[in-house]
This record gives C-alpha cells, sequence and structure tokens, in this order.
C-alpha cells in the first residue's frame, strides 16, 4: 500500500478506500464473510470525475474548439487504452486484489480490469480528499502529455503498426473480431491483428475501434520484444 501511495503522490487518510480501489469483484465473491467489496461501484463514480475533469480541461485550454469535437477528444483521452497505459505506468497490476479463478485466466494483465481500476483510484482519492486531489491525480497521470490541437490525434496503435509494416516490402494486416462477450449495455468486443495470415495481437474494448486499437498495440509490443 505504502509503495503504490508513494507512487501515485498520496497517502490515504481511510486506507480501506483504496484496498476497495484494488480489489476485483472475484476476490471479494471468494470473501463474503470477510464483507469484502469490489472496486465496482468505485469505478462508476470514477468514470463521472474524469470525464468532468477532461471536459474542463478541454474547455479551459481549447476555448475555440466546437462542441463535438471537444466531445470526440475528451473520448479519446479518457478510453480504455489511454486509462491502460496509465495503470502499466503505475504498476496497478502487482497490487491488485484478485480471485483464484481470475488469476490463473490472467486477470492481472488484463486491458479492461486494469483500466476499470484506474478510475477506482481515482474515486478512491475524491472520497478520501476532495475534488482537488482527484484533479491533481488526473492531470498528472492521465493528462499531463495530451498536446490538444486542431489536428490532434490521440495514440493511434493502429497507424504505428501500419508504418511499421510498411518497412518491409509485402507485409499484409488484417483486422478481425473474435468475440463478443456482455449485455447491451455493457458490450466487450476482442480483436485479433494478423501479418500475412499470421497472429501478431490480440486485444479487448467496449467498443470494436478500442478493441482493434488494443490488438494494434499488443502487436507493436510483441514486435518490439
Amino acid at each position: 500500500m505504502r509503495e503504490l501511495e508513494h507512487k501515485i503522490g498520496y497517502a490515504f487518510r481511510d486506507r480501506s478506500l483504496l484496498e476497495t480501489a484494488l480489489t476485483h469483484s472475484s476476490y471479494a465473491n471468494e470473501r463474503r464473510s470477510e464483507h469484502a467489496e469490489s472496486y465496482e461501484r468505485l469505478e462508476f463514480l470514477g468514470d463521472s470525475i474524469l470525464g468532468l475533469v477532461t471536459a474542463e480541461f478541454l474547455f479551459s485550454h481549447k476555448p475555440r474548439l466546437p462542441e463535438g469535437r471537444m466531445t470526440r477528444l475528451r473520448a479519446e483521452l479518457v478510453c480504455e487504452s489511454s486509462l491502460h497505459v496509465v495503470a502499466l505506468r503505475l504498476g496497478l497490476g502487482e497490487y491488485m486484489r484478485l480471485g483464484r479463478g481470475e488469476e490463473r485466466s490472467g486477470g492481472r494483465e488484463r486491458v479492461s480490469i486494469l483500466a476499470d481500476m484506474v478510475e477506482a483510484l481515482i474515486a478512491a482519492q475524491f472520497l478520501d480528499s476532495g475534488m482537488e486531489q482527484a484533479r491533481r491525480f488526473i492531470m498528472r497521470e492521465v493528462l499531463a502529455d495530451a498536446c490538444i490541437g486542431e489536428e490532434h490525434r490521440s495514440a493511434d496503435y493502429k497507424t504505428a503498426l501500419q508504418e511499421r509494416i510498411q518497412q518491409k516490402a509485402g507485409q499484409h494486416l488484417q483486422y478481425e473480431m473474435i468475440d463478443e462477450q456482455g449485455p447491451d449495455h455493457d458490450k466487450r468486443f476482442f480483436f485479433r491483428v494478423s501479418m500475412n495470415g499470421q497472429t501478431i495481437g490480440e486485444g479487448e474494448g467496449r467498443t470494436k475501434k478500442e478493441a482493434e486499437q488494443m490488438a494494434a498495440c499488443r502487436a507493436l509490443e510483441a514486435l518490439d520484444a
């Protein structure tokens, strides 16, 4: 706990909030007798706080951007892939409390869980200390590298991957949806990207676009390994 607090630059007054932010439902379900609570309610609150702070950031820093453009930029800045990058930088996977089954299935590295945990961590700081602390965390960890302009594009792993494979002649990429899970209000899409017929990356996301981006991200990581 102290190590993670040091990373985020904040010491919790109520440590139980931090514990909850790091607790997956699989862990909570296995320990009902201990009254363990999962991060899901915190994630719900954190998502709204993140959206508000990001909207405020865009409104203040780019007064000439129209509403439609701000809406698209906000979605890019707070998408699952962006939050996943934050989680990796903080090493949140090391601190998760997972159930045995989720642990065995690779939950500690699952993109959706890591992204959700960032939102839960935002809410935990908000409840522990108020909006200013949550805003400081968001500005430092999520928006610090945002360079917003009229032609801004967020991290585009698909374009980066396409540019990488074009360095050699005869390379061809193909994206394919391999699974779709969850109810209509909480869909998860799973995509694979193949190069010349061979799978080089798989990813998941709340939208097909996010899943494709995460598959491309995984492919880039594999190519760099």
